[in-house]
C-alpha cells in the first residue's frame, strides 16, 4: 500500500514538474510572440525599394509577423541602385546570416553577390522580381507574381473596358519587372500602348510628365501606373490636364482602395505583398528546420488579382492595417 502511494506520489511529482516546464515554455513563447522553440536564427531581406515606397512597408509587415512567429531576428535593408543593393547583400553575408531574401529587379548587378551567398551556405529566396533568374542564381524558390502574366491580365481588362489607347508609366529605369509588366500589357491589349519613363523618386516631376503627355495626346483613354504610390499622382495629372482617361494601377494600398471605392481609379492589380514577405520568412524557417521547399522549383505565385470598386469595401479594412 505504501509502495503504491509512494509510486503515485512520484508520478504526480514528475507530472507536476513536466507540466510546470511545459507551462513555463508556453509562457516564454507567448511573451516573445513566437510559436516555436527552434533556434533564434537571423534572416536578412535586401530589396530594390526606393525611398517612400509603401509597397515595401506591406512586404515588411508580412515578413516581421512571420519572423515573430518563427523566433527569427529579421533585418531589412534596401537600395534602388543595383550596385548598392549588391553591397547590402555582401554585408549580410559578412554578418553570417542564417537566411537571405532578395529581389532581383536588376539581376546583372545582383548575380555575383547572390551566388556568393549561396556558396557560403546561406539559403536564399527571391521575392517580387527576378523569377527567371532565381533558380539560375541558386535560390531555393521565387515568391511573387509573374509580371508578364500580370501585364496580360491588365491588357485583358483594358479590352473588356473598351479602352483604345493606353499609357504605361514606368517609374524606374532598368527595372526588368516593370518592363515585363508593360510588355505583358501590350501583348494582350488590342489598342495602342505608349510608354512613359519618369523619375519615381520625384513625384512633382511624375505628375508634370503625365500631365504633359495627356495634354499633348487627348486620345489616351487609360493611364496604367506600375506602383500604388503613383496612381494618385496620375489622377492629379489627369485632373490638371482636363483628360477623361481612366487611371488604373498595379499594386494596392489604403489610398488605392479608397480611390477605387470613390471611382477615382478604375481597377488595380493586387500581387499581395504581405504574402511575399510572410511566405519568404516562413519558407526559410521551414528549410532551416526541416529542409522543406515549396513549389517544386517553380515560382510560388501571389498574384495577379484584378480588384475593382466592387472589392474596395472588403479590402479597405486590411489596407488600413497595412496587410493588403
Amino acid at each position: 500500500m505504501f509502495a503504491v502511494a509512494l509510486c503515485a506520489a512520484a508520478l504526480a511529482g514528475c507530472s507536476a514538474t513536466g507540466g510546470k516546464r511545459a507551462e513555463d515554455r508556453a509562457k516564454q513563447l507567448a511573451a516573445n510572440g513566437s510559436a516555436v522553440n527552434t533556434p533564434h536564427w537571423t534572416f536578412a531581406m535586401v530589396t530594390h525599394s526606393g525611398a517612400g515606397d509603401t509597397f515595401w512597408d506591406i512586404v515588411q509587415s508580412g515578413a516581421k509577423q512571420a519572423a515573430q512567429k518563427d523566433n527569427i531576428k529579421f533585418l531589412y535593408s534596401n537600395s534602388d541602385q543595383g550596385d548598392q543593393q549588391a553591397q547590402l547583400v555582401q554585408a549580410a553575408i559578412d554578418q553570417h546570416v542564417d537566411g537571405l531574401i532578395v529581389t532581383l529587379a536588376k539581376p546583372d548587378a545582383m548575380k555575383a553577390a547572390v551566388t556568393k551567398a549561396v556558396k557560403a551556405g546561406i539559403p536564399v529566396i527571391t521575392v517580387n522580381s527576378g523569377a527567371e533568374q532565381s533558380e539560375q542564381f541558386g535560390a531555393l524558390t521565387h515568391i511573387g507574381q509573374d509580371e508578364t502574366v500580370a501585364g496580360n491580365a491588365v491588357g485583358d481588362e483594358l479590352n473588356t473596358r473598351g479602352r483604345k489607347h493606353a499609357l504605361c508609366v514606368l517609374h524606374e529605369q532598368g527595372n526588368v519587372g516593370l518592363e515585363q509588366r508593360c510588355a505583358g500589357v501590350k501583348a494582350h491589349f488590342h489598342g495602342r500602348m505608349d510608354k512613359l519613363y519618369v523619375d519615381g523618386t520625384n513625384m512633382p516631376d511624375v505628375q508634370s510628365a503625365i500631365e504633359a503627355k495627356l495634354q499633348s495626346d487627348p486620345s489616351i483613354d487609360s493611364v496604367v501606373t506600375l506602383g500604388a504610390p503613383f496612381a494618385p499622382t496620375a489622377a492629379k495629372a489627369k485632373q490638371q490636364a482636363g483628360s477623361k482617361a481612366e487611371i488604373d494601377t498595379f499594386d494596392l494600398n489604403a489610398q488605392v482602395a479608397a480611390a477605387l471605392k470613390d471611382g477615382t481609379l478604375g481597377f488595380a492589380v493586387d500581387q499581395q505583398p504581405y504574402l511575399q514577405g510572410y511566405e519568404a520568412v516562413d519558407l526559410l524557417w521551414l528549410y532551416r528546420y526541416n529542409k522543406d521547399t515549396l513549389g517544386g522549383g517553380q515560382p510560388v505565385l501571389t498574384g495577379p488579382q484584378i480588384v475593382t470598386k466592387d472589392d474596395a469595401d472588403a479590402l479597405l479594412e486590411y489596407t488600413k492595417r497595412g496587410t493588403r
